[in-house]
């Protein structure tokens, strides 16, 4: 009897070892208004931050860090949403050399794609603005 179940906690344990990791599809954004910040979050960003901007999307598994629980922003910053630098994260402008890469992808250069530099901002604005309705104590 132990032996048996030796052997099923060992041979689970490898076939749990030995599936792969997911991984990431990156496709083309869908349309969504640039005034509608709801709808652009769950486009571009539920998948890993989830509906509920905690951070447990559906394409967590398959990312090397957990995304940031985007309900606690002001709490970490002393009770007052951080606009400018959300802003500047969503658009790519918070990457710096030393410290490698990031899973998310860099919206501003995605945005620009779908249209021209004022409904970039219009977008990054409108989302920004969302995250911070989200917002928890």
């Amino acid at each position: 009897m132990r032996y048996g179940l030796a052997c099923f906690f060992l041979f689970s344990g490898f076939w749990l070892y030995a599936q792969p990791k997911p991984t990431l599809n990156y496709v083309q954004p869908e349309y969504v208004s640039p005034a509608d910040g709801a709808g652009m979050f769950r486009a571009y960003c539920a998948v890993c931050h989830g509906l509920d901007g905690r951070g447990g999307g559906p394409a967590t598994e398959a990312l090397k860090k957990r995304p940031a629980d985007l309900t606690q922003l002001s709490r970490k910053n002393n009770g007052k949403f951080p606009v400018l630098e959300v802003g500047h994260i969503i658009q790519g402008a918070d990457i710096e050399a030393a410290h490698g890469s990031r899973d998310m992808p860099i919206w501003g250069n995605v945005f620009r794609t779908l249209n021209d530099r004022a409904l970039v901002k219009m977008r990054v604005d409108n989302l920004t603005s969302y995250l911070e309705s989200l917002q928890r104590k």
